[in-house]
């Protein structure tokens, strides 16, 4: 593609965006001002009219599905397949970058990603094994993460915490965290914080790495900058280097994951961190009518921590905004239901056309009642991905068990799926005695095969597990959807789960086809929830945090109520109540033609019906 071509059809500040590639560049991109456009484009450009290899331009979002779609984007763009391009999520480029280096940090290279379930399982037996109370356990990994999102190892914990109201607790938890530390290592793995504080670790311990990537990755592109976290930030910052030719896409009124470690100044104060950075505001709006966009701007003008910008749209005024005041959540329900029917009969709109937001996920069960009521089809976005799913789980960690046999904590999963005849006292009784011998669980059973006192009777069950483990590992170069059937198979898996789990196992064969087996376990383990699509024409229903990015020609935000939206829990916090702001901006402006607004004058919250004031 030549430059004309790649930047024909841009408005003046989408072109400034696309062919400014020396130095730090800040993109402010509003709602619906293209900025996958931006990113697109100026990958064509960087590959095209500078003659970058794709290879060489790293390119960082937060979601599998995103980093597909621009990568999708960029191909249709510039009519040819990107082989060998950087085009994922933070998670996915680190680990790509730790299989080549993590032997620095003392991991072995086919080490084991895991996912939340994996890490509370863990947290779990290290709490039992502490006599501290297990019912702490998802505060505890949740307190872990936060902690490595902020680049928190346990003895810096340690070194930067002096509550004295904490009554020990402080103390218990760096315990927890440091022996939590210690069995990740031992088993071979990382959690999903691990994949980016560990890259940054290595980064910083070893600069001629670090300089090695400097020189791989001569541009960055990051998305959705005002999500970043502190580690991802860091992260990012290493990576530029002293060429610092970083570009960070993001919009600090879009911030809305403060609950998972996002910091939003980290582009509120980017011109400190870069001095001599351009920054480029797209303020042009192509989704929504300006009345949308006035209404929006209404809200969001309020907060006083943001960086000043003016969204408009050429698609005119449009329809007015409309809002509705019911008497409670079913009349509310009723509202919307009877309205999107209403908008439907009239031919102009399919199901598909609109959206129902909400604050939390409470509320979506008087709708789901309502629209089966009426005979509307729905969907509730952010149910349980395919790969999320007990049994593509249990496959999974027969998967990593194959590869890795140190990962005892996929191993003690399989040994009761489907049940052998291995109970939880003989793994108890097993796992002690390997720890007492510096060895792994795997390593201990196949001691046991072998005598050493253990009762005929159970050495006969785990002799039968590992002569299958270790016949199933022999086939582990081979062709991995081979592998798959002969799991199901062999360990009588199949039949165990019944015909309508077993679809799913048939699927997951189907989508390991011409992978190999640590591919296919790094892909497995880094997607999320946020994979799932949704094609059907239904209306959607879903919460506010749910609805970023996507767009919808009829949008209804339904419970605009004081306690609600915002939530009570971040009234009196500043930060908070900015937050909630920035949430109610990013519901409005997934509206393109019209936008409701709904209330209830009375609500049934938290077991008791509540007045409400909107």
């Amino acid at each position: 593609m030549n430059k004309n071509t790649i930047l024909k059809n841009l408005n003046p500040q989408q072109k400034e965006a696309v062919i400014h590639t020396e130095g730090p560049l800040l993109v402010l991109a509003g709602a619906g001002s293209g900025k996958t456009r931006v990113i697109t484009h100026r990958f064509a450009y960087l590959s095209d009219v500078l003659k970058t290899s794709p290879a060489s331009i790293l390119t960082m979002t937060f979601t599998n599905k995103a980093a597909r779609e621009m990568k999708e984007r960029i191909e249709r763009l510039m009519g040819k397949a990107l082989k060998g391009s950087y085009i994922g999520t933070f998670h996915s480029q680190s680990s790509r970058i730790l299989r080549r280096e993590i032997d620095k940090l003392g991991f072995q290279k086919n080490f084991v990603i895991y996912d939340e379930d994996n890490s509370c399982s863990l947290i779990r037996s290290i709490l039992k094994e502490f006599k501290i109370h297990e019912a702490l356990y998802k505060g505890i990994v949740s307190k872990i993460s936060s902690l490595k999102a902020s680049l928190i190892g346990p003895e810096q914990f340690l070194m930067i915490t002096h509550d004295e109201d904490s009554y020990g607790f402080d103390e218990k938890f760096a315990r927890v965290y440091m022996r939590y530390q210690d069995e990740l290592k031992k088993n071979n793995a990382l959690d999903f914080d691990d994949l980016i504080m560990y890259t940054v670790k290595l980064f910083e311990k070893h600069p001629k790495v670090l300089e090695k990537y400097n020189r791989e990755f001569p541009y960055i592109m990051v998305d959705e900058f005002q999500d970043t976290n502190t580690a991802q930030h860091r992260l990012s910052k290493l990576l530029a280097g002293k060429l610092r030719n970083i570009c960070f896409v993001g919009d600090d009124d879009q911030s809305i994951y403060r609950f998972r470690g996002a910091e939003v100044k980290n582009l509120l104060t980017f011109e400190k961190d870069f001095p001599k950075a351009k920054v480029v505001r797209l303020e042009q709006n192509y989704r929504s009518t300006q009345n949308i966009l006035n209404a929006a701007s209404e809200i969001i003008t309020r907060n006083p921590a943001r960086k000043p910008k003016k969204l408009w749209s050429d698609r005119g005024d449009g329809e007015k905004i409309c809002y509705c005041t019911t008497n409670n959540e079913i009349e509310e329900a009723r509202f919307i239901a009877s309205s999107i029917k209403e908008f439907y009969l009239k031919g102009k709109h399919s199901y598909g056309d609109f959206a129902v937001l909400y604050r939390v996920n409470f509320q979506s069960r008087v709708l789901e009642d309502v629209m089966l009521e009426h005979g509307l089809p729905y969907r509730v976005i952010g149910g349980i991905s395919f790969y999320h799913r007990k049994e593509v789980k249990d496959i999974i960690s027969y998967l990593r068990v194959i590869n890795n046999p140190s990962d005892s904590l996929s191993l003690k999963r399989i040994l009761s799926c489907p049940p052998r005849g291995i109970g939880a006292t003989s793994i108890a009784r097993m796992e002690n005695e390997a720890k007492k011998k510096d060895k792994t669980l795997y390593e201990l059973m196949k001691q046991t095969t072998r005598g050493n006192g253990t009762a005929t009777a159970l050495r006969g069950k785990v002799g039968d597990f590992i002569k299958s483990m270790e016949d199933l590992r022999r086939q582990k170069d081979g062709d991995l959807r081979k592998l798959l059937l002969q799991i199901y198979e062999q360990t009588g898996y199949l039949e165990w789960i019944g015909e309508e789990k077993a679809e799913n196992l048939k699927a997951l064969a189907a989508s390991a086809e011409g992978k190999n087996l640590q591919e296919f376990i790094d892909i497995t383990s880094l997607t999320g929830a946020t994979d799932e699509d949704h094609g059907d024409d239904s209306i959607s229903l879903m919460t506010l945090h749910s609805a970023k990015g996507l767009e919808f020609p009829v949008v209804f935000i339904a419970g605009v109520e004081d306690g609600l939206l915002p939530h009570f829990h971040t009234i009196k916090n500043p930060d908070e109540l900015q937050e909630e702001r920035r949430l109610f901006y990013v519901g409005m402006t997934r509206a393109q033609d019209l936008l409701i607004l709904s209330t209830a004058k009375k609500r049934r919250l938290y077991s008791s019906v509540q007045k409400q004031e909107p």
